[in-house]
């Protein structure tokens, strides 16, 4: 009986497309971006099928700040549409460099980037109370000002300088339903590579039995572990900078984990072991994939990818024992 290859979902964070000390260049992503792919390309090249997804943190940010300069000439666009944007400029750049490293490697698969919808509720919880900081910080003057100008929620940030700054917050809902499955099931069948729900994917809502996008940020890893489990996807993969996931992180306690099952993995957040916004999400991410169904997720260094499937590194986090 034929058996389809295993399935990876790998989901990168930022780290792997622009790094915090960069300028955020297009030439100094493509060149993290074709280091990242290399690490993939192996999977593909060991048989796995592959599904990418990726963050879009700093080039949001980009866009957010080129608006804010330019809006005496330009209207700033809507969250919903940088994400647009974002998804289609670094799909781009990711399927640009994976498949050059597939062709090089004289194999016939190939990446297609599909935007990637992802329904919300209009009553969650988020849209009451936004916390998601995006774009440039401002001065405490300026943003007070534009607080009352563009009716955004402010929050007030205390940076290294010592010098407060203000950043605006934005609501960041849970994914209900990913809207774009129909392409992505379609290219896996055909043998390509899907690169999708970048940023999250595009937030949206139902508005008199069509969608209408909102204000708002979906988390990556939340929306890339809802892909996993609608999928079926064998293993959960999410690439950071880190070797494993740790405990107390930063403190003298820290300790790095090597497995944890889901009920672990909640304990662990409700002590709060995990810095919120970062490891946080991507446990919970995994946790969403789990309990829909998933087999094995694994959060590993982004250059350890090969060894982390093999069960040698990274940390593995899995249903609960029956």
């Amino acid at each position: 009986m034929f058996v389809l290859p295993r399935l990876v979902v790998a989901a990168l964070g930022g780290n792997a497309i622009q790094q915090p000390n960069e300028k955020g260049t297009i030439e100094e992503q493509r060149r993290n971006v074709r280091a990242a792919v290399r690490q993939l390309a192996d999977l593909v090249q060991d048989g796995y099928r592959l599904i990418v997804t990726h963050g879009n943190g700093p080039q949001a940010g980009s866009l957010l700040i080129q608006g804010e300069r330019a809006a005496d000439e330009v209207p700033p666009g809507p969250l919903d549409i940088i994400v647009a944007m974002t998804q289609g400029w670094l799909g781009y750049l990711i399927a640009e460099a994976l498949d050059r490293e597939l062709v090089r490697r004289g194999r016939e698969e190939r990446c297609a980037v599909v935007l990637m919808r992802v329904l919300v509720d209009p009553k969650d919880p988020a849209f009451r109370a936004p916390s998601k900081p995006v774009g440039p910080h401002f001065d405490l003057k300026t943003g007070e000002r534009l607080a009352r100008e563009r009716r955004w929620v402010m929050k007030r940030v205390e940076v290294a300088s010592g010098k407060p700054t203000m950043r605006r917050v934005v609501p960041s809902p849970r994914p209900l339903a990913l809207l774009d499955m129909g392409p992505v099931r379609a290219l896996l069948k055909a043998g390509n590579i899907p690169v999708t729900a970048g940023g999250g994917g595009i937030p949206v809502v139902t508005d008199d039995g069509a969608y209408r996008g909102v204000e708002g940020v979906i988390d990556k890893d939340l929306a890339s572990g809802l892909l996993a489990a609608e999928l079926k996807a064998d293993i959960f993969l999410i690439l950071t900078d880190v070797e494993k996931v740790a405990s107390r992180f930063g403190t003298p306690h820290q300790a790095d984990i090597d497995r944890m099952t889901i009920a672990e993995a909640r304990q662990w957040i409700a002590e709060r072991m995990f810095p919120p916004g970062s490891m946080k999400s991507k446990v919970e991410g995994a946790i969403l994939y789990l309990e829909r169904g998933g087999k094995e997720a694994i959060i590993c260094h982004l250059k350890s990818v090969k060894r982390a499937v093999e069960g040698k590194t990274g940390t593995r986090i899995v249903a609960d024992r029956r």
